[in-house]
């Protein structure tokens, strides 16, 4: 579990977050929603410690993440895994050098123990036999499987992924979303998601938290957005729908 609560976030003169609180449960999909611009990807790097807040306080369970020392945050995030938006592989490196970078980084396994780990993540996505493949002979959601091989190598206790549908087809999309939510569910991982995706909330939002204008300004299910009156989530709502039939030519 993460909780935040009061968290504010300042650039110069311009407060980007206000006040915001919530709590993050294990073995579900915790998603971030909301405009570009809201404030939901820097609430996710201040959560991830990217950013530093000026007011506020993180807790990784009974952990206060905020007020741990340098050395205390590096040895907490072995513990956490991120899904980055653009995947992020390293494009001179294989899929087994990229997925075996957290463990080179954070581990003294030998190479075979960390092999085996590899091999394992990599199954675990259904991407077999790919070790020796480069990022640039990979679809993009091939890439993404990768990427979430590469999160889960160290087997974290919390999973950020920021936007992991970016790019993707809609199928390819579902396929994805389904990955995330299945590893969240057997691994019992605290997840984090930022997308503007409805399709994943929809599909996977076990708890959803729509972030306007820097603040929380609705908090819920997928069940209850279909019956809310919010009427900033019910613009969201249908805009980002609206933007996805466009984008592949259905409306």
């Amino acid at each position: 579990m993460i909780r935040i609560e009061n968290i504010t976030k300042r650039f110069a003169e311009t407060t980007v977050l206000k006040g915001i609180s919530a709590v993050f449960e294990k073995g579900k999909t915790n998603l971030i929603i909301g405009q570009s611009g809201s404030g939901k990807t820097v609430l996710m790097k201040s959560i991830v410690g990217l950013h530093e807040v000026d007011e506020g306080e993180i807790y990784y369970n009974d952990t206060l993440f905020n007020k741990l020392s340098f050395n205390e945050k590096k040895l907490l995030r072995r513990e956490v895994g991120m899904l980055f938006q653009g995947s992020a592989l390293f494009d001179s490196a294989t899929v087994q050098e990229n997925v075996m970078y957290p463990l080179d980084m954070f581990t003294n396994k030998s190479f075979d123990e960390k092999l085996e780990r590899v091999n394992f993540c990599l199954h675990r996505v259904n991407m077999d036999d790919s070790n020796s493949l480069f990022p640039s002979e990979l679809s993009g959601g091939m890439k993404k499987r990768v990427a979430i091989a590469r999160a889960i190598a160290l087997n974290p206790r919390y999973l950020f992924c920021d936007e992991p549908n970016s790019g993707l087809d809609p199928k390819t999309s579902i396929v994805i979303d389904e990955l995330i939510k299945e590893i969240t569910e057997e691994y019992d991982i605290t997840t984090i998601v930022n997308t503007h995706d409805m399709n994943s909330v929809m599909g996977i939002g076990d708890k959803i938290i729509f972030i306007y204008k820097g603040q929380k300004w609705w908090e819920g299910t997928k069940e209850d957005i279909l019956q809310s009156d919010n009427k900033e989530l019910n613009d969201f709502v249908f805009a980002s729908k609206l933007a996805k039939r466009i984008r592949f030519g259905t409306e």
